[in-house]
């Protein structure tokens, strides 16, 4: 790579970045954002800066079209070889004014499977954002077999307030497949499930940790399941969590419809991390190609994963400071020191052990504690799948 920058630019880039490249050790993806970063700096330094021109037109430009707003997504009646964009109204709020949830329909020109993918049933859980915005980008609609239906932001309430839950903080993810006459977020995944995942063969559920929380690359899905076992293993995440995917959540819904359907967990709360949606985005493009979908070859995993035949997570008993110390998707030994807790006057207050050996899925990061916080989430590798497991994840 240095070699071909010394070649387009005329520099001798490999002298400035090759010895700081030697003395990194990549252990972890922050790393790898901090040598890219370094790069384009130097980057810069060797190529002319193209003058500014003050704009001359005018300074706001309207580039998005009106959308429609629908109340049932008629799939059959966007146009093939187009992608589509509407809104889908799913409630009405205090003025009654729709609520409307933003759907992407990219029908390709010949036909095929109905894949939906959605992001953020949880308000601030946005890697999956990305994700679709670059899968819809780049996906070439003449070859496309099939239809991709991509719902960018599910909870829009909650993400209108930056919060995990609903309006009323309701987590959706709890009252799958809702009621028509129920309450407000009953009524609203109610409608997101009869006006548009009931379209979908296949269903990718994006999401990220929790707030104060933090999560490896890993899937959660039915592994007794062929259909999504073979999903969860061409998504090439670092673990995969075996989940039955238990009442109340959207997965657990649409299988219940026999809708293919995994989970799909991409780092962290309230931002982007492209080192995620990049894996993210080749693990769902496996997928497509493993459904004859589209042309592209299946790209070689990163990560091995970890097949996990059930995880839970750890609660602390007393308050205080809490430092958990194992890195995420690293494995620990029963009886090793996980985690302490600390009195706000310094003082250890207790320890935490593993109480098996296990895989850090994901963990706490917020110091502040109470009695029942989480500590983190342990994967066990086992040699059963149980066929029912309510571990608490959805």
């Amino acid at each position: 790579i240095l070699k071909k920058a010394d070649k387009v630019s005329g520099q001798t880039v490999s002298r400035t970045l090759g010895p700081m490249v030697a003395s990194l050790r990549f252990a972890k993806p922050d790393a790898n954002e901090e040598l890219l970063r370094k790069a384009r700096a130097a980057w810069r330094k060797c190529i002319a800066v193209p003058a500014l021109t003050a704009p001359t037109g005018p300074t706001v430009q309207q580039i998005v079209p009106e959308i429609a707003t629908v109340t049932e997504l008629d799939l059959a009646g966007f146009p093939a070889g187009q992608v589509s964009r509407v809104w889908v109204a799913l409630a009405e709020d205090a003025l009654g004014l729709p609520i409307r949830v933003p759907v992407i329909v990219a029908r390709g020109a010949t036909a095929g499977p109905v894949v939906g993918i959605t992001a953020a049933l949880h308000g601030n859980e946005l890697n999956g954002i990305p994700v679709i915005h670059q899968l819809i980008g780049d996906v070439d609609l003449s070859t496309l077999h099939g239809t991709l239906v991509a719902v960018p932001v599910v909870n829009v309430p909650g993400f209108h307030l930056s919060q995990r839950g609903y309006a009323d903080g309701a987590d959706l993810n709890r009252v799958m497949p809702g009621k028509a006459d129920g309450s407000s977020p009953e009524v609203y995944a109610y409608n997101l499930i009869h006006r548009i995942t009931r379209h979908f063969e296949y269903h990718l559920d994006l999401h990220t940790a929790s707030r104060g929380r933090v999560n490896s690359l890993y899937v959660r899905a039915d592994l007794t399941d062929p259909r999504t076992a073979r999903m969860a293993r061409l998504q090439n995440p670092q673990i995969i969590v075996h989940n039955a995917g238990p009442g109340g959540s959207l997965r657990g819904a649409s299988m219940q419809r026999g809708i293919a359907a995994i989970c799909v967990e991409i780092g962290d709360p309230s931002r982007f991390q492209q080192y995620y949606s990049k894996n993210a985005l080749l693990g769902i493009t496996n997928i497509l190609s493993q459904l004859r979908m589209v042309p592209d070859e299946q790209c070689v995993p990163e990560f091995t994963p970890v097949i996990c035949s059930h995880s839970f997570w750890i609660y602390t008993r007393s308050g205080g400071i809490l430092t958990v110390h194992p890195e995420l998707a690293t494995w620990v030994r029963a009886g090793e020191v996980i985690a302490s807790v600390h009195s706000v006057f310094g003082d250890l207050v207790e320890e935490y052990f593993a109480p098996q050996d296990g895989v850090i899925v994901g963990k706490n990061i917020d110091p502040v504690c109470r009695s029942g916080n989480r500590i983190l989430h342990l994967g066990i590798v086992g040699d059963s799948l149980p066929g029912v497991l309510n571990n608490g994840h959805l």
